[in-house]
């Protein structure tokens, strides 16, 4: 799959929008709490996406903006590869049931309850899930979501997609 360069970048500038307003901030007081000297011009080209950031000024806009750069680029993912399976992990459910590892029985519990919901006429019992969802898994798990997916891709027949 291609990356559509110019649609990540319209989003990403659209979510550094979106935070900015959520704040009640005008550009001008955005471009007052950043670190470097940056054009109003400038951040507005970064705001409609027609103009690529660099990472340490994003990481920079983030920061001025109290945001975590990894939240916003979720985000920014998310939205950008929509309806893909891109950055999901695909699990199948009867493997995930049959795991002995204590630390994922809320993962156990939950693939055992969507196995009496699927049909075998379907195909596999494999379910994509996105990092909305592995987040809260790893959650109930009590883990780390990186934790987490390395568990998964070690359990057969998981991969990341």
């Amino acid at each position: 799959m291609r990356i559509d360069v110019s649609n990540y970048q319209r989003i990403l500038g659209d979510e550094i929008r979106r935070l900015r307003k959520q704040r009640g901030w005008t550009r001008k007081e955005l471009n007052g709490r950043l670190q470097s000297d940056i054009s109003l011009q400038t951040l507005a080209t970064y705001e409609l996406g027609t103009r690529q950031c660099s990472v340490v000024r994003f990481v920079e806009i983030c920061v001025a903006l109290d945001a975590l750069p990894h939240d916003l680029m979720a985000r920014v993912h998310d939205r950008a590869f929509a309806g893909t399976s891109i950055g999901r992990v695909r699990v199948n459910l009867h493997r995930a049931v049959r795991d002995p590892r204590p630390e994922l029985l809320p993962l156990r519990r939950w693939a055992a309850e969507r196995l009496l919901e699927h049909d075998p006429q379907q195909g596999p019992a494999d379910v994509h899930l996105d990092i909305a969802a592995l987040e809260q898994l790893a959650a109930l798990c009590g883990m780390e979501t990186i934790d987490l997916i390395s568990r998964l891709r070690e359990l057969a027949g998981s991969e990341l997609d």
